[in-house]
C-alpha cells in the first residue's frame, strides 16, 4: 500500500521558506494542501522546518556581522552583548547616617 502522504518538491520548498520567515507550524500546516495535521507536517517536513530556520538565522547573522564590522554602532553593541557576553552594569552606592538593622546589601546590579 502506498504512503498516504508524499510531499512534493514544491511543498518542501514552501515549508522551508515559511519556516525561515518564522511562520508558526500551525499556520504552515494550514497552507499545505489546504490544511494538514501538524503531526503530518513534523513527520514529513522535519528537515525543511529545521533547515528553513537555520538558513534564515545564518542570513540574518551574516547581515548583522557585516554591519557590526563596517562600523554600525548599534549592530556592534548588540553583537557584543549576545555573542561576546558583554553587558551593561550600573553600580549604585548607598550611604546613610542612620543605623540599618536587619538589612544586608551584598551587591546590587542593574542590568
Amino acid at each position: 500500500m502506498p504512503p498516504l502522504f508524499v510531499p512534493t518538491d514544491e511543498e518542501r520548498k514552501l515549508v522551508e521558506s515559511m519556516s525561515g520567515f518564522g511562520v508558526p507550524f500551525a499556520q504552515i500546516s494550514a497552507l499545505v494542501r489546504g490544511g494538514i495535521d501538524e503531526d503530518t507536517l513534523n513527520k514529513h517536513f522535519k528537515s525543511e522546518l529545521v533547515q528553513g530556520k537555520a538558513k534564515a538565522n545564518a542570513k540574518v547573522g551574516q547581515t548583522l556581522f557585516q554591519k557590526a564590522t563596517q562600523g554600525d554602532t548599534s549592530a556592534a553593541i548588540w553583537w557584543s552583548k549576545t555573542q561576546m557576553g558583554w553587558k551593561e552594569t550600573k553600580e549604585v552606592e548607598l550611604t546613610t547616617t542612620k543605623e540599618l538593622t536587619g538589612i544586608r546589601i551584598v551587591r546590587a546590579t542593574i542590568e
